[in-house]
């Protein structure tokens, strides 16, 4: 039997509008919980015993992971009012 190289390609079937309601609303509690645990994460990294530029600079990068997350977060809530690029 020879072996093929040829993987089938299937496309997902396209999201009903209340799976996608439902898909959004588990995405953005999922994003919640982030929130959450990266404002935790700020707190225990800015009590690290390490050199200062170290923790500035690791509880700069969660902040700016927490400011990504935010924005996924708004960009869920906009829904379908957002304009695709051309």
């Amino acid at each position: 039997m020879a072996m093929s190289t040829i993987i089938p390609f299937r496309r997902p079937a396209p999201a009903t509008p209340a799976r996608t309601g439902c898909d959004v609303a588990a995405v953005a509690g999922d994003l919640l919980v982030v929130l959450d645990q990266l404002e935790g994460l700020v707190a225990r990294a800015a009590s690290m015993d390490r050199p200062r530029i170290e923790v500035e600079r690791s509880v700069q990068h969660l902040l700016d992971a927490i400011s990504a997350v935010e924005r996924a977060s708004d960009t869920l809530g906009e829904g379908s009012s957002i304009s695709e690029p051309a």
